[in-house]
């Protein structure tokens, strides 16, 4: 039987969360990420464990037919794949920083400086765009430590609470990219591993849906009913039934998590009573 092979960084925060959206997904793997692989027990999938600047490569070659990575990474590999699904997490930056002790007049101020970082494919094409020469110097590790030890007069990495570069004595002046967790898939795939990728992306999406949502169940007046029905339209329209007493009825609906309390405010100005919001587990679309 055709399996959709899934690469996966083997550890850190990414790694996890990716086996947390398989399982919330219904996928149950038969091993740990210590392990190179993993064979799921329900659904026709095997999880092999990569570095994550490996991963783009591995599904570009076929070795894997998809795989979840930080979006900075497939930038910055240029591989010929195809980012199939945003994951909305593991959400990061990637920016210039420079000492905190220095001013930053714009991005011109990097003409003739050195700048370090992993990330070169993507900090000269940026530079290029914008008419900036400047020295790239390219390190794998420790980034945040090359203007202390004069290596470079600035930085260019992942930013995420930015406590790193405080720490370093650096300051974030310019961000070139927003990155995410995302799904890359390879671009030759067979029509039975295909039809497994959409099987898997439409639990994928399912399982964000119910995220980014809420259910919600109120009390509310019947002479208001019209107003507060176009405040939380749902997917299609609210329930509404009535309750015992006269004059009130019972509305349940869908709520979304950006919308949550500017709706529950105005619901409440319409005289809403008893609002219950409960976590959605899966939201079928």
């Amino acid at each position: 039987m055709e399996k959709l092979r899934i690469a996966i960084q083997k550890s850190g925060r990414l790694s996890e969360k990716s086996l947390e959206l398989l399982k919330e997904a219904g996928i149950s793997l038969n091993n740990g990420s210590r392990k190179l692989r993993s064979v799921a027990q329900s659904f026709p999938l095997e999880v092999i464990y990569l570095r994550d600047d490996d991963i783009p490569q591995y599904v570009e070659d076929g070795v894997a037919h998809i795989g979840i990575v930080g979006e900075n990474e497939f930038a910055e590999k240029e591989c010929a794949v195809d980012l199939v699904e945003r994951l909305g997490y593991s959400r990061c930056r990637l920016s210039i920083a420079i000492p905190k002790s220095e001013d930053y007049g714009g991005l011109e101020d990097m003409n003739g400086r050195r700048i370090a970082t992993s990330y070169p494919v993507i900090l000269t094409k940026y530079l290029g765009e914008h008419g900036v020469k400047a020295d790239v110097h390219v390190l794998s590790g420790s980034v945040e430590l090359a203007p202390s030890i004069g290596v470079s007069d600035a930085i260019f990495d992942i930013v995420s609470s930015g406590s790193t570069l405080i720490s370093n004595g650096l300051k974030e002046v310019e961000t070139i990219m927003r990155s995410e967790a995302v799904v890359i898939a390879n671009r030759n795939m067979e029509e039975g591993v295909k039809s497994i990728l959409a099987n898997l992306l439409f639990r994928i999406r399912s399982v964000k849906a119910a995220s980014n949502n809420k259910y919600i169940l109120l009390n509310a007046p019947n002479e208001k009913l019209d107003q507060i029905i176009q405040t939380i339209p749902g997917m299609k329209s609210p329930t509404v039934m009535p309750l015992a007493e006269e004059g009130w009825s019972s509305v349940h609906s869908v709520l979304s998590e950006k919308e949550f309390w500017g709706v529950i405010d105005r619901l409440r100005e319409l005289g809403a009573q008893g609002i219950l919001v409960i976590p959605i587990e899966k939201m079928i679309v």
